[in-house]
Formats: C-alpha cells, structure tokens, sequence
C-alpha cells in the first residue's frame, strides 16, 4: 500500500489549507526603568495576562521586551500596562 496525503476520509493533508493558523507575531520594545529580576517577573505578568498575547521574553540589560502574539500587537495597550508597573515603554526596537 502506498502512503497518501490523504485520510481515510478523504480529507488531503499538503500543509496548504485556507483555515491554516496565522503565524505569531514577535515584536521587540525598548523599555526603561528596568533593573532587576522583579523588573523581568513583573513585566512577564502584565504583558503575558493580555489578550493575545502568548509569549514575553524580558531582557532586563538590553532593556527590551519581546512580546509574541496571535496578531499585530496594539502597541498603547502595552504602553499603558507597562507605565502602569512602573517602568516606560520608549518604543519598538
């Protein structure tokens, strides 16, 4: 029997289907006022408890913020949750 892209119910598999999911975005920001590990702890909570949002990586001495999300991330909204924790969102990187 020969392997097939297809299943037992006819459905084709070719990695190409238009309900395919949308990749992540990533999205870099230059934050200020970071200093220490509870700078990273805090801003790991705030930014990942956002809607969409599925990953946040802090580097606390380049003094960025890598945001992943499903979708192009509304950059006010992260301004407002960062000001918020104390620290200042100065812009993407």
């Amino acid at each position: 029997m020969s392997s097939s892209c297809c299943s037992p119910d006819g459905h084709c598999s070719t990695g190409t289907t238009a309900t395919a999911t949308a990749e992540p975005v990533t999205t870099a920001y230059a934050v200020s006022g970071m200093s220490c590990g509870h700078c990273k702890a805090t801003l790991t909570k705030v930014i990942g408890e956002l809607d969409g949002v599925t990953g946040v990586e802090v580097d606390v001495a380049a003094g960025r913020v890598t945001v992943t999300s499903a979708a192009e991330p509304d950059d006010a909204l992260i301004a407002g949750v960062v000001d918020e924790a104390g620290y200042e969102l100065t812009g993407r990187v």
